[in-house]
């Protein structure tokens, strides 16, 4: 998920450089769509664990 939140972040900044202002928008909107997504999940993930390890002592 944070892979491709990084592709569409670089897509959107080489294609704001060559001028299609368009596509820049719409790729960083996926790059933000996905890096929240990726930031919840792995928020939740540590959650997860500290709950985990904290009912294990």
């Amino acid at each position: 998920m944070l892979k491709w939140a990084i592709i569409f972040a670089i897509i959107s900044l080489v294609t704001g450089w060559l001028g299609f202002a368009g596509i820049s928008g719409v790729a960083a909107t996926i790059a933000k769509v996905l890096f929240a997504i990726f930031l919840i999940l792995f928020l939740i993930a540590l959650l997860a664990v500290m709950g985990v390890f904290h009912l294990a002592s």
